[in-house]
């Protein structure tokens, strides 16, 4: 016949051994990601087309990335919502049919990003530079843009990009921009 004190010592060594397997915390690699949002559910993470593109900078220097082309409304709306990371030689481009002001913002946007605004001959208008994840607030180009393109925060500044340098793409092999 078993003592109470020996099934005590049972219980507990049967408690700590059920808590240890409970209790420990998974290996970096080895955890789930964060559970998604509803609107990340809603809303998945779409993959456009790419193309190359080239930041010419004012000392003659080119950076090559490549680049996700959101061509239509629905592509542009979503744009870089709910990506939790992008390569360092990555972005996205908006074309737009015709040139006209350009007002983004980074609703449901993880990644902060720096907004480049282009003029129709591919040259710069403005920067937008690190612009803060998740934050509503309106930013526009200054006038109308052709286009806007949006790289990781910091690498404009990285690469000395300014205003009026040249940005070189080529669209011909995809449909047009989004009215």
């Amino acid at each position: 016949m078993y003592s109470v004190r020996h099934r005590s010592l049972v219980a507990a060594l049967m408690l700590v051994a059920a808590v240890s397997g409970c209790g420990s915390t998974p290996s970096a690699a080895t955890q789930e990601p964060a559970a998604k949002t509803a609107a990340e559910q809603q809303a998945p993470v779409q993959q456009l087309r790419t193309i190359p593109l080239t930041i010419v900078t004012n000392d003659g220097k080119r950076h090559g990335y490549t680049v996700e082309v959101a061509r239509t409304s629905d592509e542009q709306a979503q744009g870089l919502m709910y990506r939790r990371s992008m390569p360092k030689d990555a972005g996205m481009i908006f074309p737009f049919a015709a040139p006209r002001p350009a007002t983004f913002w980074m609703h449901n946007t993880y990644i902060p990003l720096d907004m480049v605004f282009l003029l129709a001959d591919g040259r710069i208008e403005s920067i937008l530079a690190d612009v803060p994840p998740l934050n509503e607030a309106q930013r526009s180009s200054l006038g109308p843009v052709a286009a806007v393109l949006e790289l990781n925060a910091g690498e404009a500044a990285r690469i000395g990009a300014t205003p009026g340098d040249l940005v070189e793409y080529d669209l011909r092999d995809l449909q047009g921009g989004a009215e």
